[in-house]
C-alpha cells in the first residue's frame, strides 16, 4: 500500500520501520529537513519537507492517489486538520491521527465522519489501560487478550524461587494444574521455541497462553500472588498519570501521586478528589520514604525521563514491592532495561504503533488475514488471532500430520466459546479463531503462512 507518514518523531520512526519492512510504499512528510534526511538514508522511503496540513504538501506526497495516511506531529489540532485535508483530496483515503489531548476524547469520537477520521491514538491512554490490566493481575509482566477475551498470553519471568526454575517444559501442567501453552521463551535477548525436555532458568521470560478464567489459577500455582494491591504510588502527574488515576479511582485503589510541577499537583487536585497529590521529587529517596514506599503494594514510575523512572523502579524493587511498572517513553530501551530489576515496562509508542500496524494489516483485506497481532517478547515475536475460512487449508486434518513454517507454535483454537489448547489430534474448521506465535523474520500476513506446505 501507498502510506504517508506526517511527522518523524519516535513514534513516526517506528511505524516507518515496521511498515518499510512489511512492503509498503512510504513517504514522509516532516518540517525537519535533517531528520528526514537521516530516515530516506536508513529506509527505503520518500521524504517531502513541509506541513503536513498544507495542500501543497500533501500533493507532493502524493496524497491523492495514497491508500493511507498516518499523522504523528506533536499537535493535536494540525493532525486533525491534515486529515481533514487530506480527505478533502481524496475521498477514498483513510486516515489516523494521534490525538492526545484528554478534553478531545469525547468530541473526536462523537466526530469522526465530519472529522474524516479512520482511527485515532492516544498512546497515553493505551499505556494507561496496559498499567491498568498488569495491576489487576500483578503477577504477570504482559497480558494480551485474544478470541474476545477467551484467551490470554502472559509473560511471566523465572525468578530463582519458582517452581519451574529448573524445570523441564513437560512437568509444568503438573506445576500449574491447569491447562497452558509455552508458546515462546525470552532468553538473554533471543527468542527460544520450547520442546518438551528445555529447562527454564532463572531470569527467562516466557509467554504462555491461557484461559482467562485460568490466571488466577496458574499465579497462585507458580507462586506469583503475593498480596492483593491496594496502595499505590504513582511517580509522575503527566497524561498517563491522569487517565490511568481515572481508572484507579473507579475500583477504589488508594492512590499517591508524587509530581515536582506545583502547577500540575493543582490540576490533578482539581479533578480528583479522593486521590493524595504530594508535590516533591519522586527521584528523591527521602520524598519516596516519607510518603511509606515500603509499605505500597504497587509503584508506577512514569515520570519524563527513562533513566529516572528505571532508578525509581529499582529502589523499589529492591524493597521488594510486589508489583513495580516503569514507563519507557523511547521504546528502543526496552533491551537495555529487560535485565535490570525495573518490573513491568510500558512503552506508549510502541502500544500506539501495534494498534497502527493492525489497522494497516486490517485494511489489506486479503481472505484469512489476521484480526489481531500484538508484539511480545522485545518485539522479537508476535502473536496473531485468524478466523478459519473456506480458503484455510488443512481444515479437518489432525496436527500431527500437518508441518508448520519454523518458528511457528499454534498456541490455542477456539471453537466457538469453547477453548482447546492443541495436540497431535486436535484439527481446525470453518469459523475458529486459531491464534499462532511467530519467532523470527518471517512475515505472517495470512493464516495460510503459517504452514510449510
Amino acid at each position: 500500500m501507498d502510506i504517508v507518514i506526517a511527522g518523524s518523531g519516535k513514534l513516526g520512526t517506528m511505524l516507518t520501520q515496521k511498515l518499510a519492512a512489511e512492503g509498503h510504499s512510504i513517504t514522509i512528510i516532516d518540517t525537519n529537513i535533517t531528520v528526514t534526511a537521516e530516515l530516506m538514508e536508513e529506509y527505503d522511503i520518500m521524504t517531502v519537507e513541509g506541513n503536513c496540513a498544507s495542500m501543497e504538501t500533501l500533493r507532493n506526497a502524493g496524497i491523492e492517489k495514497a491508500d493511507l495516511l498516518i499523522v504523528t506531529t506533536g499537535s493535536d489540532e494540525l493532525n486533525l486538520l491534515a486529515c481533514m485535508t487530506a480527505h478533502s483530496m481524496n475521498k477514498k483515503i483513510h486516515t489516523i491521527a494521534r490525538i492526545r489531548t484528554p478534553e478531545y476524547m469525547e468530541s473526536t469520537y462523537a466526530l469522526r465522519k465530519p472529522l474524516a477520521l479512520s482511527l485515532t491514538v492516544n498512546p497515553e491512554r493505551h499505556a494507561a489501560r496496559e498499567i491498568g490490566r498488569l495491576l489487576k493481575y500483578p503477577g504477570f509482566i504482559k497480558r494480551e487478550k485474544f478470541a474476545n477475551g477467551l484467551i490470554e498470553i502472559v509473560g511471566i519471568r523465572i525468578d530463582a524461587d519458582s517452581p519451574l526454575c529448573g524445570q523441564p517444559l513437560r512437568k509444568l501442567p503438573h506445576i500449574a494444574h491447569c491447562q497452558v501453552v509455552v508458546c515462546t521463551v525470552l532468553r538473554d535477548g533471543d527468542t527460544i521455541t520450547p520442546d518438551g525436555e528445555f529447562i527454564f532458568e532463572e531470569g527467562d521470560v516466557i509467554y504462555v497462553t491461557a484461559s482467562s478464567e485460568n490466571l488466577n489459577t496458574l499465579l497462585k500455582n507458580l507462586g506469583l500472588i503475593k498480596r492483593k494491591i491496594k496502595n499505590i504510588i504513582i511517580a509522575g502527574g503527566g497524561r498517563i498519570c491522569f487517565y490511568l488515576t481515572r481508572l484507579l479511582e473507579k475500583d477504589n485503589f488508594n492512590v499517591k501521586i508524587i509530581e515536582r510541577d506545583l502547577a500540575r499537583c493543582e490540576e490533578l487536585a482539581d479533578h480528583f478528589h479522593n486521590v493524595t497529590i504530594i508535590h516533591g521529587d519522586a527521584s528523591s529517596i527521602h520524598v519516596l520514604e516519607r510518603e511509606g514506599i515500603e509499605s505500597c503494594d504497587a509503584l508506577i514510575s512514569m515520570t519524563g525521563m527513562d533513566e529516572q523512572n528505571a532508578v525509581i523502579s529499582i529502589y523499589g524493587s529492591s524493597l521488594q514491592i510486589p508489583k513495580v511498572i516503569t514507563k519507557l517513553g523511547r521504546a528502543e530501551h526496552v533491551q537495555i532495561y529487560d535485565n535490570l530489576p525495573v518490573g513491568s515496562l510500558v512503552s506508549p509508542k510502541e502500544l500506539s504503533c501495534n494498534t497502527i500496524v493492525r489497522y494497516v494489516r486490517a485494511m489489506q483485506n486479503q481472505v484469512g488475514s489476521a484480526i489481531t497481532v500484538h508484539s511480545i517478547a522485545e518485539g522479537k515475536a508476535e502473536a496473531i488471532e485468524f478466523i478459519v475460512d473456506e480458503n484455510t487449508k488443512h481444515c479437518n486434518t489432525p496436527l500431527k500430520d500437518i508441518k508448520l513454517t519454523d518458528g511457528v507454535v499454534l498456541a490455542s483454537i477456539t471453537h466457538g466459546r469453547m477453548i482447546e489448547f492443541p495436540n497431535g489430534d486436535s484439527v481446525f474448521n470453518h469459523a475458529d479463531r486459531i491464534v499462532v506465535v511467530k519467532s523470527g523474520d518471517k512475515l505472517i500476513h495470512q493464516l495460510n503462512d503459517i504452514f510449510a506446505g
